[in-house]
């Protein structure tokens, strides 16, 4: 075993979410490498030291250059605001220090060219944070419409449905400014990438992209949104199959409204996040009597399941998904072999959203390599 040096880029809700898994997957795997917490770094000095102490970090700063140039810092993970990963991962590249970064990477299309770009020239591992293709039950949908079982697949639904944003008195923030933190740029990433996780490339996409709360309390009154509520579009994946894929901020009820149907000549299969520890399979080879959705508790038989629970349908959670991501990060710098998704799977990603917002604003299908 030996110690790997983690420096980390933002404190917030996902920065500890990668704390607590970089602490936590050598005990969970028995990974070859050991992460250690050496340094983290938040927009203050004050608040940087309260976050090293409260996550474990041995040292701490406010001034990501610092971190990335740090020669005892031997990888860097990116948890910080989405403008802000273009140059941090440009600068750890050169360095040829590993890059695992929060989704969706960069501010938009030209910021995802150019990381890819800067990661396809560097020779370290370059890895994007899309933690939701990770739980057992969706691996193990993958290995069955890989395995056929599905036959061949017809068409899928997708979406991405949250709702934080329901209520129109929630006052405006960051969230509410720049189509990079729409519903689009920020919900999207995660069922887009899922979608080509399960299915593979998408080709075209026809879309529709709203703001349903036009303005919303500020600090000076009411403040303009300048970004989407929700997008709906239809796409054609590579493989011929038919997609339609919705994201919404603003659908009232759903907290991780994160779920897929996916329909084949043989079967289909059905998965909804808010319950991520079941998968519901329909076979059309059983007797009629027999025929109908069965749900399916994950277990140890599933794919990462049996190093956190041995116990049929005692379950894994949003955390154990970021140890798994974990996991193929730092297994992917003992091997040098990078792990998907890459860079370029997060720039696959970015394309599909920009050609969205392309056919919302032409009223027209859009070819994604267009």
């Amino acid at each position: 075993m030996k110690k790997i040096n983690i420096g980390l880029i933002g404190g917030g809700y996902m920065g500890k979410r990668h704390a607590i898994a970089m602490q936590s997957v050598g005990a969970v795997f028995n990974t070859q490498l050991r992460p250690h917490c050496e340094m983290i770094c938040t927009s203050t000095e004050a608040g940087a030291a309260k976050k090293a102490a409260t996550l474990g970090f041995s040292r701490s700063t406010s001034d990501w250059r610092k971190l990335v140039n740090d020669p005892a810092i031997d990888a860097v993970i990116i948890a910080s605001p989405q403008e802000t990963h273009r140059a941090i991962a440009e600068a750890a590249f050169q360095l040829n220090k590993p890059v695992l970064c929060e989704k969706p990477i960069g501010n938009g299309l030209d910021d995802a060219k150019a990381m890819t770009a800067a990661a396809e020239q560097s020779s370290s591992i370059d890895m994007v944070g899309f933690n939701y293709i990770r739980t057992p039950a969706t691996q193990y949908a993958r290995q069955l419409i890989e395995r056929g079982d599905l036959g061949q697949i017809i068409s899928a639904r997708c979406e991405h449905h949250e709702d934080f944003y329901a209520d129109p008195n929630t006052p405006a923030s960051w969230r509410t400014r720049g189509m990079a933190n729409g519903a689009m740029g920020d919900l999207a990433p995660h069922v887009i990438n899922l979608a080509m996780y399960l299915l593979g490339p998408i080709t075209e996409v026809s879309a529709q992209v709203e703001t349903i709360h036009q303005q919303r309390p500020g600090d000076e009154g009411m403040e303009a949104v300048t970004n989407d509520d929700m997008g709906q579009f239809l796409c054609r994946f590579n493989s011929g199959a038919l997609g339609n894929i919705s994201v919404s901020r603003v659908a009232m009820g759903r907290k991780m409204g994160l779920s897929y149907e996916i329909f084949g000549t043989k079967g289909a299969l059905r998965f909804d996040q808010e319950d991520q520890n079941a998968l519901w399979f329909y076979r059309a080879d059983l007797p009629k009597e027999q025929q109908g959705f069965t749900k399916i508790l994950t277990n140890a038989e599933h794919p990462d399941y049996g190093q956190f629970c041995e116990g049929p349908g005692h379950g894994t959670g949003y955390q154990d998904q970021l140890i798994i991501e974990a996991r193929d990060f730092l297994q992917a710098i003992e091997t040098g072999t990078t792990q998907w998704p890459r860079f370029a799977d997060g720039l696959e990603v970015a394309k599909v959203i920009a050609a969205t917002i392309a056919s919302n604003k032409f009223r027209q299908w859009i070819n994604i390599n267009q």
